[in-house]
């Protein structure tokens, strides 16, 4: 069979897809055959398995457009008393962002999508002949006009919204003995219960594609990965910071505090050769709560144009930051 003749054939069974359940096992499938193909050094499978992993993402954006506009498919800010949606996103498992690039490729005309297609064929197969250095040079460019690309976006939203919010929660730890009270934080600064915690309307301020970085102490890891959970962030990984002094702690004398990182949407992650970070970090621990300037260094240096928050602040934002919090400035 020729390949113009494959391809024709191609187009027809896509064609013959009907649900968007089959639309994204075909383009999930495609996009496992890239990655054999990368590894085995294949251009032609490559340029293959990039052009049906294009076809099938456009067919799985047509087919999320009609149950959109048939309303079958749950949209953002449905009404309440509306009919329930028979598809969303979530059962799916699909992203807004991955929703809306799957859209905008199944409205492009022929012509202007052939031509995306061929781009993205030719930017592949070009990897494939690239070494290990030339390979992880090139991610690293791709990754920082990503980054800038989703920086511009989310600052012209009319209404402000982060791309990255760095978090420090008032967690209210329960002390059991009148000995410990002297060293409970709410001797220095007002605490928060978990309900309270969870209830901050964070969603409201997140970009679609937004990475969150908040802190938790030992007692509190569970509970961090609730709210996490509860804003609509997915746990990725975490920072952990020594703080070479014990502290408290009932099972165990605590020296140290986690940075969870979590992730809503489609964030670029850093590129191989950038996550020069060691996960832990030994840094004496100075006042009260404050947290060591090397973690928002790592922040800003992985997100240099995102827009940035930093919840429970103290004192004036950082520059090119905006800060919240009750002793905020």
């Amino acid at each position: 069979m020729t390949d113009l003749a494959l391809y024709d054939e191609i187009i027809r069974d896509l064609a013959r897809i009907t649900t968007a359940a089959e639309a994204k096992s075909e383009r999930d499938k495609a996009a496992a055959l890239e990655v054999f193909a990368r590894h085995s050094r294949d251009k032609e499978l490559v340029a293959r398995a990039v052009r049906y992993k294009r076809l099938a993402a456009r067919r799985l954006g047509e087919l999320l457009i009609e149950l959109a506009e048939a309303g079958e498919r749950a949209t953002r800010g449905r009404p309440k008393m509306s009919q329930p949606a028979t598809f969303s996103l979530e059962t799916l498992n699909l992203t807004r962002s991955d929703s809306s690039r799957c859209q905008e490729l199944a409205r492009l005309p022929p012509e202007k999508f052939e031509t995306s297609v061929d781009a993205a064929v030719s930017e592949s197969v070009q990897a494939c002949s690239m070494t290990r250095a030339e390979r992880q040079t090139e991610k690293r460019q791709r990754r920082a006009v990503r980054e800038r690309e989703l920086g511009a976006k989310i600052a012209a939203w009319p209404t402000k919204r982060y791309g990255v919010i760095y978090g420090d929660p008032a967690w209210k730890f329960e002390t059991h003995s009148e000995a410990g009270l002297d060293r409970a934080a709410d001797n220095h600064y007002p605490t928060m219960t978990l309900d309270a915690i969870m209830a901050l309307d964070v969603p409201s301020i997140a970009a679609d594609d937004c990475v969150l970085f908040m802190w938790v102490t030992a007692p509190f890891l569970r509970a961090g990965f609730t709210v996490m959970e509860h804003w609509g962030f997915k746990y990725k990984s975490r920072f952990v910071w020594d703080k070479e002094v014990s502290g408290n702690g009932y099972w165990v004398l605590d020296n140290a505090e986690e940075l969870l990182i979590g992730v809503r949407g489609n964030v670029p992650c850093p590129a191989m050769g950038d996550t020069k970070f060691p996960a832990v970090h030994t840094e004496r621990k100075g006042l009260h709560s404050a947290k060591p300037e090397h973690f928002a260094q790592i922040i800003e240096s992985y997100f240099p144009n995102l827009p940035k928050i930093e919840l429970n602040r103290r004192g004036p934002a950082r520059d090119g930051w905006d800060a919240w919090g009750n002793e905020a400035s």
